[in-house]
């Protein structure tokens, strides 16, 4: 019995993998990153853009280190994702590190209530969050999967690591990895 109980187990984690492996969204390792607009809701007090404004965070940012997350919704994980985040951006200053949010879904009025409520509830200080303009499904040229967390870890205007996954799928080992990436944009 407990041999067949551990091949379920096994079984299970194994489907998990693949699951959050199989999942694709976004610009891809050594794509570029093209400008979108967006209405920055809440976060990042400090960042010389005032809530309500519409802009372009992506050219904002330039070329600098930058972590962007697109995420059909604010939960748990996505906020323990911003939180460290949010400390990893305060730690890297000194290397332009930049990150923000962008929540993505049907109505871009009930996405910017969540929005502020998200910031406030993680205080992020350092990640701004966004609603982009095209809010379904964020940028049409980036091919965002709405269902999926998206996170594009990249430099110069270009992908260096795509994590797409299931919000299911984010847990505290991945946002372990995500922050581990980060070095190949920082060195």
């Amino acid at each position: 019995m407990r041999a067949i109980l551990c091949t379920i187990m096994a079984v299970g984690m194994v489907a998990s993998v693949t699951r959050a492996a199989d999942v694709q969204s976004g610009p891809q390792k050594g794509d570029l990153l093209g400008p979108f607009e967006v209405i920055k809701v809440a976060g990042a007090p400090n960042d010389g853009v005032p809530s309500g404004k519409q802009l372009c965070y992506r050219c904002k940012l330039g070329n600098q280190p930058v972590v962007m997350v697109f995420a059909p919704k604010a939960d748990a994980g996505v906020t323990e994702l911003a939180k460290e985040l949010d400390q990893l951006v305060g730690q890297n200053k000194d290397k332009k590190l930049g990150s923000f949010v962008n929540l993505v879904g049907d109505e871009a009025n009930k996405l910017e209530e969540q929005a502020k409520t998200f910031a406030d509830k993680a205080k992020l200080e350092n990640v701004a969050v966004v609603v982009p303009v095209e809010s379904k499904d964020g940028p049409e040229a980036y091919k965002i999967n709405s269902q999926a967390v998206t996170v594009l870890i990249y430099r110069d205007g270009k992908v260096v690591v795509n994590h797409a996954f299931m919000p299911s799928d984010l847990s505290s080992q991945m946002v372990k990895n995500i922050l581990a990436d980060t070095d190949k944009i920082l060195n």
